[in-house]
């Protein structure tokens, strides 16, 4: 048993590893459709259920499968009537258990409520300071509301498809004897030998506890071996998931240059609906970029599909005058350091939030990495310094330092091509005057693409790209863009109008 819990163990690990494996090259996509509650649920949960059933399947299985058999062989070895007695209260039971386990439909929509509260609870719990902050009731959140409703309502169903046959099995078993009594007269000697029946009476009383026992542990080995194979069954699905629309990349190591070209790419993230249709740009190596448009006219996508994060549907994009899938997965990624828009960083120290872009690095260089973006004047203002471990002791870090620490990562990795989501669009101008001294040290001899809604950081530029719709209408430098009645104009005047009408009020309160 030790041995087999063991084992089980291992393969639970290799579960959670296999899947953990899986989301580090899944595509974008699969995390766009999937919330990490549902994610957190089928990899963890689903590994977990696979334990009993392995655990126990070979020990308690080999009782519970030859113990029956050899009651059953010792009860005719008694008397045929005694044999035939248990052989029947078998079959009842055999049956009985099968309807007690219930229909595999009503098994599987049960756990597929399961699945789906234990999602939105991680939801609802990701969100409980805006729950709190804004009064709301479980009740108004329709998602969680709908998922609590159905699962208890799919756990009601479930028991009472259970509920009569479990009563029968267990009158059977607490009620032997009323059931044994009229079965011993029915087999009984013309002559009524009752002191042989008293005898076949009880061993068979005896006997069938045994059996009831063992069919038991056979049903509760049928369930967790059920609730295995559909874990299993679920976690295939999920690593099938993952394998979708993600790239097929070649081997192809070396770059001739950081040039970025895009073919008459078509993609959208629903396929009935593009954001980008046959769009076709290309941009030089070692110049300063901006992507300028309104919410959804598709820049961040664009500078999704240049790291790979998606499946183009049609056309092609281009590095260095080769396709992006004819590198290898590993080179494309050390090419291109991308700062998000909302920077992630881990709970460990500030220092390791940096070093982690290049696990080669000496700590000379990560220290350098931060002093070029800004980070030592951040750290500075810890006891710890560097070694400040990062949402521990009431260390947090306002959106313009885990900008800072967001560059400095990408200082340290060194790519040839640098893409800003948006990194300046919520932060004060203080933070703002570091980033842009930051972005000065990061832009040397890179291909650099920034996508800003403050216009005033791409002011100096070589180049803006505006879009709408999915393609770009104008292009130039601020200068250029500026000198006529141009989409960009437009956009830099009702942003200094804003701005000014923002100042304005700050200055009456």
């Amino acid at each position: 048993l030790v041995v087999s819990h063991l084992f089980a163990f291992r393969i639970e690990t290799n579960l959670r590893k296999r899947g953990i494996d899986g989301l580090t090259s899944a595509s974008f996509k699969f995390f766009d459709v999937n919330s990490s509650g549902r994610v957190r649920k089928l990899i963890d949960d689903n590994a977990a259920q696979t334990h009993m059933a392995v655990a126990h399947l070979i020990p308690d299985n080999i009782g519970a499968m030859i113990t029956p058999v050899l009651v059953l062989i010792l009860g005719f070895f008694i008397s045929l009537r005694v044999g035939l007695i248990l052989v029947i209260l078998t079959l009842i039971s055999l049956i009985l258990m099968k309807f007690m386990m219930g229909e595999e439909q009503f098994m599987k929509t049960y756990q597929a409520s399961l699945e789906k509260l234990s999602s939105e609870t991680a939801e609802y719990i990701r969100g409980i300071q805006v729950v709190k902050i804004f009064g709301v009731d479980v009740r108004s959140l329709k998602a969680l509301n709908t998922a609590i409703k159905e699962y208890a309502q799919n756990a009601l169903n479930y028991s009472l498809s259970c509920k009569v046959p479990y009563v029968l099995f267990q009158m059977m078993f607490f009620a032997v004897v009323g059931f044994l009594i009229p079965l011993i007269l029915l087999f009984a000697d013309l002559e009524g030998n009752l002191k042989l029946l008293s005898l076949e009476l009880i061993m068979v009383f005896f006997l069938s506890g045994v059996l009831f026992t063992y069919i038991m542990k056979v049903m509760y080995l049928s369930m967790y071996i059920f609730q295995a194979q559909d874990a299993v069954s679920k976690l295939e699905n999920l690593y099938e998931e993952m394998r979708e629309d993600t790239l097929n990349f070649g081997d192809r190591t070396e770059f001739a240059n950081y040039d970025i070209e895009f073919n008459n790419v078509s993609f959208g993230y629903k396929k009935d609906s593009l954001i980008l249709e046959n769009l076709s740009f290309k941009l030089k190596e070692n110049r300063f970029y901006a992507l300028v448009g309104p919410s959804g006219s598709g820049k961040t996508t664009i500078a999704k599909l240049i790291s790979g994060f998606y499946n183009v549907n049609s056309g092609e994009i281009k590095i260095g005058g080769e396709n992006i899938t004819s590198y290898s997965k590993e080179a494309l990624i050390d090419k291109i350091a991308f700062v998000f828009q909302d920077s992630k960083l881990f709970k460990t120290t500030i220092y390791e939030n940096v070093a982690l872009a290049n696990k080669d690095a000496s700590r000379e260089e990560v220290l350098e990495a931060m002093r070029l973006a800004g980070v030592d004047s951040i750290v500075e203002k810890f006891k710890d310094k560097e070694n400040t471990i990062i949402g521990s002791k009431g260390v947090y870090l306002s959106g313009g330092e885990k900008q800072r620490v967001a560059i400095a990562r990408a200082v340290l990795k060194d790519a040839g091509i640098v893409i800003f989501d948006e990194a300046s669009a919520a932060i004060d101008p203080d933070n703002e005057h570091e980033l842009q001294k930051a972005f000065s040290n990061l832009m040397k001899e890179k291909t650099v693409i920034m996508i800003a809604h403050r216009l005033t950081t791409i002011r100096n530029v070589d180049e803006i790209l505006v879009l709408d719709g999915g393609k770009i209408i104008e292009r130039g430098s601020d200068k250029e863009l500026m000198g006529t009645d141009s989409v960009y104009k437009h956009f830099q005047e009702t942003y200094k109008i804003a701005n000014e009408w923002r100042v304005a009020n700050e200055g009456v309160i």
